[in-house]
C-alpha cells in the first residue's frame, strides 16, 4: 500500500479553498458590456443567416438539398392554408356581430377552409413526393408532406427560412 503524501485537509481548509474561484478574476463592468454586445452581435448574425437560409444556420429538421426544394416548391404556389389565419381574424370579428346568420355562415367558412388546406395539402403532398422521388431517387420521402404542409400554412411573411422563391417561379 502506498503512503500518504501529506496529511489530509481540515474541513474548514477544503472549504475556504472551494469559495476561492477558480476561473479567471472577476471581470469589470466595461470587460461585461463587450461580452453581451458581441454576444447579442452574433446572435444577430446567426439569425439573418437563419432567415435567409444558409445552410449552416439552419437547424437539422431544415438541411439538405431535398428539404430546400421542398421549401422552394411551397413557396412557389399559393395554398389555401395560407388564407386560413387572417380568415381566423375575419371570423373573430364577424362572430362579435350580433346577427346570428352572419356569425354562423362566418364559422361554416371557416370550417370550410380548414377542410380545404387538409385537401390541397394531401395533394400537395403526393405531387410533392412524386417530384422528389423523380429528382432525387436515392431519398426516402418519409416525413417531407407533413413538412411542406406545416410551411403551406404559414402565413407567407411568417415563413421561416424566408422564402426563396416567388409565387408562380419554376423551380
Amino acid at each position: 500500500m502506498a503512503e500518504k503524501k501529506e496529511p489530509t485537509r481540515k474541513r474548514k481548509e477544503a472549504e475556504a479553498a472551494n469559495r476561492r474561484s477558480l476561473l479567471a478574476p472577476a471581470q469589470t463592468k466595461e470587460e461585461k458590456r463587450a461580452q453581451k454586445e458581441a454576444l447579442r452581435r452574433s446572435r444577430a448574425d446567426a439569425r439573418a443567416a437563419f432567415l435567409r437560409g444558409d445552410e449552416a444556420a439552419l437547424p437539422a429538421r431544415d438541411r439538405g438539398p431535398v428539404r430546400k426544394f421542398v421549401r422552394n416548391y411551397v413557396d412557389a404556389r399559393r395554398s389555401v392554408g395560407e388564407l386560413f389565419l387572417p380568415l381566423v381574424f375575419i371570423v373573430f370579428l364577424l362572430s362579435m356581430i350580433r346577427n346570428q346568420t352572419v356569425a354562423l355562415a362566418s364559422i361554416a367558412l371557416m370550417y370550410a377552409t380548414i377542410v380545404a388546406a387538409i385537401i390541397d395539402g394531401i395533394i400537395m403532398s403526393r405531387r410533392l413526393k412524386r417530384e422528389v422521388l423523380k429528382r432525387f431517387p436515392e431519398t426516402t420521402t418519409r416525413g417531407l408532406g407533413r413538412y411542406a404542409w406545416s410551411r403551406s400554412i404559414l402565413m407567407r411573411r411568417t415563413r421561416t427560412p424566408r422564402p426563396q422563391v416567388k409565387v408562380g417561379e419554376k423551380i
